[in-house]
């Protein structure tokens, strides 16, 4: 899956088209992507606190090149919002309404 690393114009009417209004489209892409943020952050702490040490002074600070570039990895890695419309036009997205028993 090919997925921009910048901001794309797209057509509104293309996007609202599987749920037939534009606001459910932005509710359901809105949810996608703070999903996808929220599990690069967790994955993106993870490997940095590999790097945490538990005597932090200022002498002892200093930049470790694994760790930058594990940083760099994830600050090129495409937008979750641009993830979560890529996937929603591959129809790889599944959501669904709350009924009222719900």
């Amino acid at each position: 899956m090919k997925i921009p690393t910048n901001t794309v114009t797209r057509d509104t009417v293309d996007l609202a088209k599987p749920t037939g209004n534009i606001y459910e489209t932005v509710v359901i892409l809105s949810k996608r992507a703070n999903q996808i943020s929220q599990a690069e952050k967790k994955e993106l702490n993870e490997k940095l606190e590999a790097f945490k040490s538990s005597n932090d002074s200022i002498e002892e600070v200093y930049e470790n090149r694994e760790q930058i570039e594990i940083s760099k990895y994830y600050e090129r890695l495409p937008k979750p919002d641009l993830v979560a419309i890529s996937e929603f036009q591959e129809g790889k997205i599944d959501y669904r309404y709350p009924t009222k028993e719900e």
